[in-house]
């Protein structure tokens, strides 16, 4: 009838608008600015994330984890700030704010709040988390990256940033990374503060100030006197600044805001302390590092390459009043970010990234298709022993292709299930290293 070839046609146009046809392709690159895994991939992914913990571990710190998705206002609350504009935020269904985390620090103050009274100092945390920022992709910088991140909450003098500056030194130390190939620029946002006060800007200008001088490596010096002129301060006093940030000796500092001053104090027991560690040779003063966050407020500190080639490594310092800007009580906090993509990078260059095969410890193969069922029986019994193993699914390979394919896997012994030896209610196991073979009971394997 007409009906039923009009609801066959709109059958017909509505399949059409759902589903691409057969022979369209879908475009097979990832989202601009993302990565994928494949095995090798995700094998040098776990290996470093088992660095960062093995380091966490052995200085005592426990491991924790918050939600990719978060409130938006957990990231807004400073206007201004780049990571402000590159949030990846949008409305839910609910009609919530919501934003993918850009940085990992926001959540832990949240939980740190959650916690309340009942949180037991000092915390010592650490977390390694997916995190997204909308930007202009580089090399060692993507939309997307993975953050180790190391907290202490609850110690208000310098012997955190010691703490925290150790745990970064042991880990570029693990992966064979020197003081020649690394080093870790550190200062106070106090010295910026004094200087500020010296030339009479407003204290609500400090936080714009700070993003704008962040800028230093990264711009020319004329862009960035443009920028804090912009800022509402005369080109003088911009280059009074820039001049005073150009410090590169605590010496100097000290001759610069005297003796007393407490940036000076933290600054010299921070390099006292970190003689005593034995790392004060990765460790650089640069007056000019003050971290682009608007929530640090004491020492600042930014792990960089010796050659200048890539952005930043890590950068962290102490941020004293976050948990207040939350609306909860100030805690002492200090702690650091370090992202997966330039340390990759780094290594790379060095020649230092390890070569991580894919390996198991035995291939089971029936050589035979009716000796399938016995072939996933020893292969059950192995993995009931802890054993890593990799069992052929198509049965009656020849056996070039077995141990082709037990080379690919990086088998230590194939097992191999064939009539001759499952009559006698044996199965054969080849050590591929020794190439020594045995004939085993099943039960013995």
């Amino acid at each position: 009838s007409a009906t039923t070839k009009q609801q066959r046609k709109g059958a017909g146009e509505m399949k059409s608008a759902v589903a691409p046809s057969a022979q369209q392709r879908i475009d097979t690159n990832p989202p601009r600015g993302t990565r994928d895994f494949l095995p090798d991939d995700k094998r040098l992914q776990t290996w470093l994330f088992n660095e960062f913990t093995a380091v966490s571990k052995s200085f005592g710190f426990e491991q924790i984890d918050f939600p990719v998705l978060e409130s938006e206002e957990l990231f807004v609350r400073k206007a201004g700030e780049e990571i402000t504009e590159q949030l990846y935020n949008f409305e839910d269904k609910g009609g919530r704010r919501v934003s993918l985390r850009p940085e990992l620090t926001p959540s832990l103050a949240r939980l740190a709040l959650q916690k309340g009274k009942g949180l037991a100092l000092p915390a010592k945390w650490f977390a390694i988390g997916q995190c997204w920022r909308y930007e202009r992709a580089t090399r060692g910088r993507r939309r997307e990256h993975y953050q180790w991140n190391m907290d202490i909450i609850g110690v208000g003098g310098v012997e955190a940033e010691a703490e925290v500056l150790a745990a970064i030194t042991q880990f570029f130390a693990g992966v064979g990374l020197t003081s020649a190939d690394v080093g870790i620029k550190v200062s106070s946002r106090k010295v910026l503060q004094q200087v500020l006060e010296q030339v009479g800007v407003p204290e609500e200008t400090f936080g714009p100030v700070c993003i704008m001088v962040d800028k230093v490596d990264k711009l020319p010096r004329e862009k960035v006197v443009e920028g804090l002129t912009a800022l509402g301060l005369s080109e003088e006093v911009a280059e009074r600044i820039l001049s005073a940030l150009a410090v590169r000796e605590v010496g100097e500092l000290e001759g610069l805001l005297g003796a007393d001053n407490e940036a000076v104090k933290d600054l010299k027991r921070l390099f006292g302390l970190a003689e005593a560690y034995g790392y004060a040779d990765y460790l650089v003063f640069d007056a000019s590092v003050v971290r682009g966050l608007a929530y640090y407020t004491g020492v600042v500190f930014e792990g960089f390459d010796r050659e200048g080639n890539l952005r930043a490594i890590c950068g962290g310092g102490r941020y004293d009043k976050l948990l207040g800007t939350f609306g909860g009580e100030n805690q002492p906090c200090v702690g650091f970010g370090f992202g997966d993509a330039v340390i990759v990078e780094l290594l790379s260059d060095k020649g230092l990234l390890p070569a991580i095969p894919h390996a198991v410890d035995d291939m089971v193969v029936a050589l035979d298709a009716e000796l399938h069922d016995v072939a996933c029986r020893a292969a059950a019994k192995l993995r009931q022993q802890g054993r890593e193993v990799d069992l052929v699914l198509e049965s009656g390979k020849k056996m070039k292709w077995v141990f082709k394919q037990a080379e690919r896997c990086g088998a230590t012994r194939v097992v191999l299930v064939g009539k001759d030896e499952w009559e006698r209610g044996m199965v054969r196991v080849k050590n591929q290293e020794t190439r020594e073979e045995q004939d085993v009971a099943i039960d013995d394997l």
